[in-house]
C-alpha cells in the first residue's frame, strides 16, 4: 500500500484505533465532561471563545472578526511557541479547567495532540469547500486517521533555494533546478574561493531535514490498518542524507549549525553564498545579513527529477479546537474566516506576516515582495507555486523523539563527515523511533 492511499478516507483506520496507546499520556477519556468548562457566556451575552496563539499581531487580526461578528468575541491570550505551548495545553486538558476553546498548533505537534484527546475533530463542522484551499500535502497534516480534521491550516514554510545572485553571476552560474546541478555548483563555488560555501548541513535542525525527505517522496510514518508504521530508514531519507553527507565528505558544503553568531557572520560577509529555507527566510536573512540586502534572489528548490515540481514543508502552524470546548461550531467558524477568508488571510499576511496556507487568496495578499528582496518582484508569485508542490507527509505520536535522536545521531555523522555515517545516522533514527513507539505501547505494523 502506497503513502497516498493511506490518505484516502476509505482506507482509513479509526482514530481509536490508531491512537490505543494514548492512555500511556495519562489523557485518555478526556472528553466533553471533563472540559465543560471551556469557553463562556454570560447570560444571554455574546459567546466568548479564548484562543491561545503567539503569531505576532494576532490580537488586530482577531480584533477585525470581533468587530463584525458581536455574537462570537473572541479573546486572544498570547503564549509561548512550541514544546512551552504543548505542555501548557496538556496541562490544562489533564486538570479538566483552563483550557481555551482554540488554539495555534504546529503540524507536527497534531498527532500528539490527538493522541491525548487534546484537540477535536471538527470535519463534521467545516464548510465542504475547506479543504480546496489548501495543498494536498498541508491539508495531509491536519488529519490522522479516517477522515477526520483536527485543525485548520494557517500558515506554511514551502522549501525554497535562496543564493546570492551577483556571485553566481560572477562565477557564471545560474540556479540548479536538480539536486545533481546543486551539487556541481556547490563545487565551482568552493573551488573558485576555498572559504566559500553554497550552503551549510545542520545537525540541529530536523525540521529542515524532514523536509528534504518530504521533498523526496518520505513519509516517516504511516498508517498500515490499525497500526503505526515508521519508515524513516527508507530510501528516500536515505537518498537526501547521504547526498548531504557526500558533499560534507567532500568537504563543498559546511557542517556548521545554522542561526549561530559564526553563521550569521557567514552570510554577511559572503563565505556562505546560499540557503535551502522555507518561504518565511527573507525576515531571517534581513535581521542577519542586513549589509547584503538585494543581492539575494529565491528560485524553486532542487528537484530530485528534471522537470517535477515537488518541495517539502519546513514550520507552519494550524488553528485548532480544544476537545470538550461548549462552542465548537462557533470556534470552527472563527478558525475558517481567519484562515480561508480573503480578509482573514490578508490580515494575517498584513499584521502577523505569515506565509498563508490558504492558497486562493495568497497571491492577491501577497502583492508586494518581501522588502529583502525587493528586487525579486514575482517572489511571491513563485513562493505561491511552490507551495502547491508540497508534498504529503504523515507525523506519528512522537515526533518530539525522532527530532531529539536526529540531533544526537547527526550529529555524530558531520563529525565523523562521511556519506557513510550519515546513512549510519537514518538507521539510528528509525530505530530509536520504533523503539520508542513500542514502549509506550502502540501497536506497530
Amino acid at each position: 500500500m502506497t503513502r497516498d492511499e493511506h490518505l484516502r478516507p476509505s482506507r482509513q483506520p479509526s482514530r481509536r484505533g490508531l491512537l490505543k496507546a494514548a492512555g500511556a499520556l495519562g489523557t485518555a477519556g478526556l472528553g466533553a465532561s471533563a472540559l465543560a468548562g471551556c469557553g463562556s457566556e454570560a447570560g444571554g451575552g455574546p459567546v466568548e471563545l479564548t484562543f491561545w496563539s503567539w503569531a505576532p499581531g494576532i490580537e488586530e487580526v482577531v480584533a477585525l472578526w470581533n468587530q463584525q461578528n458581536p455574537d462570537v468575541q473572541v479573546l486572544v491570550s498570547r503564549q509561548d511557541a512550541g514544546d512551552a505551548a504543548v505542555t501548557k495545553l496538556l496541562t490544562a486538558v489533564r486538570a479538566g479547567n483552563g483550557a481555551p476553546d482554540l488554539v495555534q498548533a504546529e503540524y507536527q505537534t497534531i498527532t500528539s495532540l490527538v493522541a491525548a484527546d487534546a484537540i477535536a475533530d471538527i470535519s463534521a463542522e467545516l464548510a465542504p469547500e475547506t479543504p480546496e484551499h489548501f495543498s494536498e500535502g498541508i491539508w495531509s497534516s491536519v488529519g490522522v486517521g479516517d477522515d477526520a480534521v483536527y485543525a485548520v491550516p494557517q500558515d506554511t514554510g514551502p522549501l525554497q533555494l535562496y543564493y546570492r545572485a551577483d556571485i553566481f553571476d560572477e562565477l557564471g552560474l545560474a540556479a540548479p533546478s536538480t539536486w545533481e546541478e546543486y551539487a556541481d555548483a556547490a563545487r565551482e563555488v568552493h573551488e573558485a574561493d576555498p572559504e566559500m560555501y553554497l550552503g551549510t548541513f545542520s545537525s540541529t535542525d530536523p525540521g529542515l531535514f524532514v523536509g528534504l525527505v518530504q521533498q523526496a517522496g518520505a513519509s516517516w510514518w504511516g498508517i498500515e490498518g490499525e497500526r503505526w508504521r515508521v519508515d524513516i530508514d527508507a530510501e528516500p531519507t536515505r537518498r537526501v542524507a547521504e547526498f548531504w553527507g557526500g558533499l560534507v565528505e567532500e568537504g563543498v558544503i559546511a557542517a556548521e549549525p545554522m542561526y549561530t553568531p559564526q553563521w550569521n557572520a557567514a552570510l554577511n560577509s559572503g563565505t556562505q553564498i546560499g540557503w535551502v529555507s522555507a518561504a518565511w527566510a527573507p525576515g531571517v536573512l534581513e535581521g542577519n545579513a542586513g549589509s547584503t540586502a538585494g543581492k539575494w534572489r529565491m528560485a524553486t528548490i532542487p528537484q530530485w527529477g528534471a522537470g517535477e515540481n515537488a518541495t517539502g514543508n519546513w514550520g507552519g502552524s494550524s488553528t485548532a479546537v480544544v476537545t470538550g470546548g461548549a462552542h465548537q461550531a462557533e470556534s470552527v467558524r472563527f478558525a475558517e474566516w481567519m484562515n480561508t477568508s480573503a480578509e482573514g488571510v490578508h490580515a494575517l499576511v498584513q499584521l502577523s506576516g505569515i506565509f498563508p496556507a490558504d492558497l486562493p487568496h495568497a497571491e492577491d495578499a501577497l502583492a508586494e515582495p518581501p522588502t529583502f528582496f525587493a528586487e525579486q518582484p514575482d517572489f511571491y508569485e513563485l513562493s505561491t507555486s511552490n507551495a502547491e508542490g508540497v508534498r504529503p507527509f504523515v507525523f506519528g505520536p512522537n515526533v518530539n523523539v525522532a527530532y531529539s535522536l536526529f540531533n544526537d545521531a547527526f550529529a555524530t555523522a558531520t563529525q565523523a563527515g562521511t556519506a557513510a555515517a550519515f546513512g549510519e545516522a537514518v538507521a539510528t533514527v528509525h530505530a530509536g523511533t520504533v523503539a520508542d513507539l513500542e514502549n509506550q505501547g502502540y501497536q506497530l505494523a
